[in-house]
């Protein structure tokens, strides 16, 4: 295996705890938890793991200004500046969206971690401003690293590739690993480490806001060109990747019944949060399925808590949650 150039700031192995109480008021299967909400970056969440990688190739390559882009609230963006504070880089975030009229939750931090905020108002536009802001960023003589949407390249993805092998060395047992899917680093490197670590269950990613067929596409293009960085090359297929877009339809960051009610019995049952965008769909989606009877009751189900959890506190939010 190639050596692979990494920080280690990430608070690891993540816990496992089991949820017996979540269980039982779904009368479904054995239900367990990774605990990647307390990566310890910044609240923690799955982007910590992508940016031990991240920023250890922008230090490698001699960059002095991390760039990124996500939503308005972006957990990744927040997670980005954060690093960028930690390792003396300067930060500019692009987020896209109508402009809060007060800071709260990520888009706060953003600005508290000291990241210079760009914002873009109509999506489409978000990925011309943001190689206006390197190409600036280039001309004013800086030395820019880009860090993809969600931390997922193939750099990005060694992150859950070894969380994979992170897991395995836990011995818990879980039929089923299901999580949240959006910008596919998460997904892809879980596929590519299931297949160098000998997982044997399945790995269900519920997408947040990608179509099924086009998740599939990219996240197995993904998990391939990251094989490369550790080896011979993996060739992944689409057939290699198990993903559902039925819990997607409302849009992103649009906060329904489903993602109320999961954030809810996940409070209410086990004390634990969960976040109106990508945990809260995701868990939606889980629980809809055990209700369904999806997975089998004598299963085991380990659900990936990929953080998040600040943006409860967004004015765009909060009250609906409690509504």
């Amino acid at each position: 295996m190639k050596n692979i150039v990494r920080l280690n700031f990430a608070h690891l192995p993540t816990p496992i705890e089991e949820l017996p109480n979540l269980s039982k008021a779904l009368n479904g299967p054995r239900i367990f938890v990774k605990r990647d909400d307390q990566t310890g970056l910044a609240f923690g969440g799955n982007k910590t793991r992508k940016l031990e990688f991240l920023i250890a190739e922008a230090r490698e390559q001699g960059a002095d200004l991390l760039i990124s882009g996500g939503a308005m609230q972006s957990n990744h963006c927040r997670q980005t500046a954060a690093a960028a504070a930690r390792y003396d880089f300067e930060c500019k975030l692009v987020l896209t969206g109508p402009k809060p009229e007060r800071a709260s939750a990520n888009f706060l931090l953003d600005q508290l971690f000291g990241a210079e905020i760009i914002t873009v108002e109509d999506r489409t536009f978000r990925d011309e401003v943001l190689q206006k802001t390197f190409d600036d960023a280039i001309a004013a003589g800086k030395k820019p690293y880009l860090v993809p949407y969600g931390g997922s390249s193939p750099t990005g993805a060694m992150g859950y590739t070894f969380a994979m092998e992170e897991f395995m060395q836990q011995n818990i047992h879980a039929d089923w690993i299901v999580f949240g899917t959006s910008s596919g680093g998460t997904h892809a490197g879980l596929v590519l480490g299931q297949r160098l670590f000998g997982y044997k269950g399945k790995v269900l990613g519920i997408s947040i806001d990608e179509p099924e067929e086009e998740l599939k596409s990219h996240v197995s293009d993904l998990a391939s060109r990251a094989s490369e960085k550790i080896g011979e090359g993996i060739q992944f297929s689409r057939n290699d990747v198990l993903a559902t877009e039925d819990y997607c339809q409302a849009g992103y960051g649009v906060f329904g019944e489903g993602e109320r009610e999961a954030i809810h019995l996940f409070a209410k049952h086990e004390g634990l949060l969960l976040d109106p965008v990508y945990t809260g769909r995701a868990a939606a989606g889980m629980i809809d399925l055990i209700r369904k009877g999806f997975f089998k009751k004598d299963e085991t189900i380990l659900f990936w808590h990929t953080g998040g959890q600040p943006a409860l506190f967004a004015d765009k939010y909060a009250q609906e949650v409690i509504r």
